[in-house]
C-alpha cells in the first residue's frame, strides 16, 4: 500500500501480510517498491509468524513475481501463487485489511521515504503485537441454505484476537515454529490488558507522527 504522493516524490510503502485461518497480521513499511527493499521485508515477515508459512498468495506484482522471490519461498518449501489481473476478492481479507487496519492508522497523506525505518520499528514493537494478541476479529459462520447456497454469518460470540484463533486449532501445538511455544506466547499476550496495549499504541503513534512533523518541518 502506497503513502501517498507529494510534489513527484513517492511515500513510504505499507507490506500487508495475513494468515487466512488465524487472520495472524505483519505489517512492514519499505522506502522503495523494489527487490532491494522488499527481499528483507518479505524474510521479516516470515520470521514473525509463529507458525510456518505453507503458501503465500501476492498481489499480481513484479516486485513479488521474480526469480529471487521464488528462490526464498521454494527454499523454504512454501508454495507460491498470485491474484489475477483486476480481480481484488483474490485477495479480499488482505485488502480489507488494508482499510481498516493499515490506512485507518496512517492516513492517506505523504509520508516521505527517509521514515520507512523508523515507522517500521513502531510497526515491530507496537502495531503488530496489538492487531495479533489484542486485536478482536471477526471470523465468518458458513451456513448453506435450502437452495444450496453458501453465506457467511458473523457473530460477536465468534469474535476474538488472531492469537486466541490460533489457540483454538485441532492442532494448534504441533503448528508452531520450532522453538516456539505457547508458554513463551502467554507471555506476550499478558503483558499488558487489551485497553493497555490500544492505549499504548495510540501513544507511539502520536509520537511517531510527531517525529515525523516536526523532523520533516526542520529539514524539509
Amino acid at each position: 500500500m502506497h503513502q501517498g504522493d507529494w510534489d513527484k516524490q513517492k511515500g513510504v510503502y505499507h507490506i500487508n501480510a495475513v494468515d487466512e485461518v488465524t487472520q495472524f497480521q505483519v505489517v512492514c513499511t519499505v522506502e522503495k517498491i523494489s527487490e532491494a527493499y522488499l527481499m528483507p521485508a518479505l524474510e521479516q515477515l516470515l520470521a514473525t509468524f509463529p507458525f510456518p508459512i505453507q503458501r503465500f498468495h501476492f498481489d499480481n506484482g513484479s516486485e513479488y513475481i521474480n526469480g529471487r522471490v521464488a528462490a526464498l519461498l521454494g527454499k523454504l518449501l512454501i508454495e507460491f501463487t498470485k491474484s489475477r489481473a483486476r480481480q481484488t476478492n483474490d485477495n479480499a481479507l488482505a485488502e480489507s485489511k488494508n482499510v481498516a487496519v493499515v490506512r485507518k492508522l496512517f492516513g492517506h497523506a505523504h509520508i516521505p521515504q527517509r521514515w520507512a525505518p523508523l515507522i517500521n520499528i513502531f510497526n515491530q514493537e507496537h502495531l503488530n503485537p496489538y492487531l495479533n494478541f489484542h486485536r478482536p476479529c471477526f471470523f465468518p459462520e458458513i451456513r448453506t441454505d435450502q437452495q444450496g447456497k453458501e453465506r457467511k454469518i458473523y457473530r460477536y460470540e465468534r469474535m476474538r484476537t488472531p492469537y486466541d484463533k490460533l489457540k483454538s486449532l485441532p492442532r494448534a501445538t504441533h503448528d508452531l515454529k520450532p522453538m516456539v511455544t505457547f508458554e513463551i506466547l502467554d507471555t506476550i499476550a499478558q503483558q499488558l490488558s487489551d485497553n493497555q496495549a490500544a492505549d499504548l499504541l495510540q501513544k507511539a503513534r502520536r509520537q511517531l507522527f510527531t517525529t515525523i512533523h516536526d523532523r520533516t518541518k526542520s529539514t524539509g
